[in-house]
């Protein structure tokens, strides 16, 4: 019997747990059946979004002088890729659950190779772990992300609330899948909302890794511990949040929706997490010079940044380096974000960056 078979019987069990289900999938991988083709506009695009101005998402020129034969991508691309797979796979394993009421807590990110304009992006996603806290169910996924020459590009572990179905009013989901766009609704490419079989363990071959290289303009000689970075001053208003949905994919109308927010008890709507953690990234590699010197990226989502339809939302953020690794020249630089003067990605907002 599949997976897929299982899933559907014990559904329609009357003592079917979700949680049960959850637990026996962590290891099951979905690979997509498709590549992500990375386009140069898309780049640009989604560099706009989070407002990153570092040149070598705009110019193959400045891209030429870190090293790079065409635009690289910002640090948090990947989120629009790898959504779709994510979806397909919570699809097959939430059984049980409201995917309407997922809330993402932590995002991590490990960098191996940038992803560039002509790259063909494969993920394989898969449930890591599953555990209850305080009455909560979480799900951690992991999207293996490899190249067209089949290079390890990044490996990110997203964290996940899930409510389950019954939790909140169906008015509510209701509600929700009346106010998106046609066919955001769906799991899949294309309007394709079947179960998709899964894989207890994968039957490709490994991607390889890349040596890593890079050319940061920091170097580590004149870098100490407790230096600060450049602060600096972000606002985003309503019309951001619109573009990033649109941009990234991201169908939720808790971040354009008003007569949504209020549904669920928020004055005003929120913006996107991926939206702050892509404006930090930008920021960073800003002061870094080259995104690719970036090993890996970690936040934790700790409060939400509304958006008032007539006046922007100011996000202050500054940085700190927090250590210093002679071997490997690297350094741990912490990023502060905050909104009203609470911080939004939490204390543990961390990257790891490679100095010249």
């Amino acid at each position: 019997m599949s997976i897929d078979d299982r899933t559907t019987e014990s559904s329609t069990d009357a003592a079917f747990d979700p949680a049960d289900h959850a637990r026996a999938m962590v290891g099951y991988h979905y690979r997509v059946d498709d590549y992500y083709e990375v386009g140069r506009e898309k780049l640009r695009e989604y560099a706009k979004a989070v407002q990153d101005l570092n040149p070598v998402h705009w110019s193959e020129d400045a891209a030429a002088g870190y090293g790079y034969d065409g635009l690289i991508a910002p640090l948090t691309f990947i989120s629009l890729v790898g959504t779709l797979a994510q979806k397909k796979l919570l699809a097959t394993i939430a059984t049980g659950y409201d995917l309407s009421q997922m809330l993402q807590t932590d995002q991590v990110i490990e960098y191996y190779t940038p992803i560039k304009s002509g790259d063909r992006l494969v993920c394989d996603v898969s449930l890591d772990s599953f555990r209850q806290i305080v009455g909560r169910d979480m799900m951690v996924t992991k999207n293996i992300v490899s190249n067209q020459l089949n290079e390890l590009v990044q490996i990110t572990y997203t964290t996940l609330l899930i409510g389950r179905k019954g939790d909140i009013d169906e008015s509510v989901a209701d509600a929700a899948r009346g106010m998106i766009m046609h066919g955001m609704t769906s799991f899949g490419a294309g309007g394709d909302d079947t179960e998709t079989e899964l894989e207890d363990k994968p039957t490709y071959d490994e991607p390889v890794t890349p040596p890593h290289t890079s050319a940061a303009t920091q170097r580590f000689d004149d870098v100490a511990v407790g230096d600060e970075l450049p602060p600096r001053t972000v606002e985003l208003t309503r019309g951001d949040l619109v573009n990033y949905a649109g941009v990234a994919g991201d169908a939720n109308p808790v971040h354009w929706s008003d007569a949504f927010a209020h549904m669920i008890d928020l004055e005003t709507v929120v913006a996107h997490g991926m939206l702050t953690m892509g404006v930090a990234a930008g920021y960073l590699t800003t002061w870094l010079g080259d995104p690719g010197a970036v090993r890996d990226y970690t936040v934790r989502f700790t409060s939400p940044v509304s958006v008032h339809p007539d006046r922007p939302a100011e996000l202050q953020l500054a940085g700190k380096v927090k250590s210093l690794d002679p071997e490997t020249r690297t350094a741990v630089v912490s990023l502060d974000a905050r909104f009203n003067g609470k911080r939004i990605l939490g204390h543990r907002a961390t990257a790891t960056v490679q100095l010249a």
